[in-house]
């Protein structure tokens, strides 16, 4: 196991980290107690969760596995996404912020949360008002690392300006989706990331199972988050993605990799990336994303899968600033 530094913390983490929204849901007691050790027995020490995984259950589980190794683990948690149907059940607002924290540190039976992510950015909170009362928890001992999730480069942006500006504690991480038909993370979050430093937990390099050799134009498995949850299938609901799930599984295939351990090694092998996010119903599955860890990507190898979907283009649009048809460099 290699374990790389987060972003600026200086906290080292393992190159792959275990997501745990399955705890409690698909995964029992039991079953998330079994990846929990299996993930410990490889090395990973970073664990990933939300208060609104399960209602909670799932930082109640994480909570009872790191009870004997907490010096030992590095877990994330996140705040923003209603937890009941309370008008203000939910934001990134300083109402919000200053109750949730203090529930998911009950959950978790811990004093202090890692990194925590604001789950999604606010349009209706002043984002001053968001990162003052993250800067405050920072202060209070109760979270060490501010951190977002979902957000646009220009809303991290901004937010490091804002905090950098006041003297207040900064986004430390950032969580976005990256996968190979959701690449849109390279063009501006990536280099953001690299520029200031921070460290980079992508989630879904799966593609919400999209990428695990089971899809395709034609055929689809029976059950699945693509087939039985509505959020994913609009997420990725356009023809052209099963096309490219199609051929990454005849590249894997004809390699003699496991379309699962190359999707999530494709995904950690970007030079801005930390460690991203794995996640399982069960031990079998688990398994096939922890054999990414076998395999040697080579500028080679990446190239070749990369070539399978589209690139996006650059954040100018002008797409032929990627070859020699341009007006020059200096």
């Amino acid at each position: 196991m290699e374990y790389k530094s987060l972003g600026n913390t200086g906290v080292k983490v393992s190159e792959l980290c275990l997501g745990t929204m399955s705890f409690g849901g698909d995964a029992d007691a039991d079953t998330s107690a079994a990846m929990f050790r299996r993930c410990r027995e490889v090395g990973i020490n970073f664990f990933d969760c939300a208060n609104v995984y399960q209602r909670g259950r799932a930082e109640e589980i994480l909570g009872e596995l790191i009870a004997g190794c907490r010096d030992a683990v590095v877990i994330t948690s996140k705040v923003y996404f209603p937890m009941s149907a309370a008008p203000n059940a939910g934001g990134a607002t300083r109402y919000h912020i200053m109750r949730a924290v203090e529930a998911s540190l009950r959950r978790l039976d811990t004093e202090v949360i890692d990194i925590y992510f604001i789950h999604r950015f606010d349009e209706l909170t002043p984002l001053e008002e968001t990162l003052r009362a993250l800067d405050d928890l920072v202060s209070q001992g109760k979270i060490l690392y501010p951190a977002a999730s979902n957000f646009a480069a220009w809303q991290v942006s901004k937010a490091l300006g804002i905090s950098e500006r006041e003297g207040w504690a900064k986004f430390a991480v950032i969580q976005p989706m990256y996968n190979l038909v959701k690449r849109q993370a390279e063009v501006e979050l990536f280099p953001l990331a690299q520029a200031e430093g921070l460290g980079v937990m992508p989630y879904s390099p799966l593609g919400g199972g999209l990428l695990t050799g089971k899809y395709g134009p034609a055929h689809r498995p029976e059950t699945g988050r693509l087939v039985e949850n509505r959020m994913y299938q609009i997420r990725y609901g356009a023809d052209w993605v099963y096309e490219v799930a199609a051929r990454f599984t005849d590249f894997a295939r004809l390699r003699g990799y496991d379309p699962v351990s190359l999707a999530v090694a494709w995904a950690g092998s970007h030079p801005a990336v930390t460690a991203p996010i794995i996640g399982a119903r069960n031990i079998m599955q688990l398994e096939g994303s922890l054999k990414a860890l076998e395999i040697e990507m080579t500028p080679e190898l990446r190239a070749g899968i990369s070539a399978l979907s589209l690139e996006p283009p650059p954040a100018t649009d002008r797409n032929e600033e990627q070859t020699e048809f341009n007006y020059g460099g200096r």
